[in-house]
């Protein structure tokens, strides 16, 4: 995960493949599927097609909290919550070749977090979102502190644009997990190349 900047996390839509790819195609390079509402039946078949078009365009797939899913669909990984199963049963049922990621919202937490077998974690939201109903902004200190004490990729969440990219790595941010940008984009393939043009400017200059 290391080698992966710019992360997608959408919910199920209408068009679910036919955006995805139109994302990976534009520069984004690992998927998460998050839908908090749908069966887990829904799940699994929505799962297995987006997981097709990530193979196929080489892009790791992750599944939001539910690791016995993410096994039936063939996911790469599972990503959990701090109030879903726990990492460390993610990573037994998952096994060793597959991504875990955690999501942290609180010094403890992050600090937590160093000791469970996790790929990366999640930073945020430091801005307030409606992906995250009811969650406090952490604010741009709490990225300054997971950056610095996570020992692995911190992905920031939280109003991540081209505009925010710039302010996010000075607070040394190069992991990025986008929602809205690109889920409420007119043209899905042109957003994500602007994400992309802006974390590569970043990383080129770090």
């Amino acid at each position: 995960m290391a080698r992966r900047h710019l992360y997608l996390c959408t919910p199920d839509r209408d068009d679910l493949t036919s955006f995805v790819s139109e994302c990976i195609e534009g520069g984004v390079d690992v998927v998460q599927l998050r839908d908090k509402d749908a069966t887990a039946k829904r799940i699994v078949e929505r799962a297995g097609l987006v997981g097709k078009v990530c193979k196929d365009l080489d892009v790791p797939f992750i599944l939001n909290d539910r690791p016995d899913l993410a096994l039936q669909a063939g996911a790469d990984g599972v990503h959990v919550g701090q109030d879903d199963v726990s990492a460390r049963l993610a990573r037994q049922l998952m096994g060793d070749e597959a991504i875990v990621g955690l999501s942290t919202h609180a010094p403890e937490e992050v600090l937590a977090s160093v000791d469970e077998p996790v790929e990366y974690v999640s930073a945020g939201p430091v801005v307030p979102t409606p992906t995250k109903p009811g969650r406090a902004a952490t604010g741009i200190d709490y990225l300054r502190l997971a950056v610095a004490e996570a020992g692995r990729p911190v992905f920031v969440t939280g109003g991540v644009s081209p505009e925010t990219i710039p302010q996010l790595a000075d607070a040394g941010a190069r992991h990025f997990v986008v929602v809205r940008y690109l889920t409420e984009a007119d043209e899905p393939r042109r957003a994500a190349r602007q994400l992309r043009e802006a974390v590569d400017r970043v990383l080129e200059s770090a």
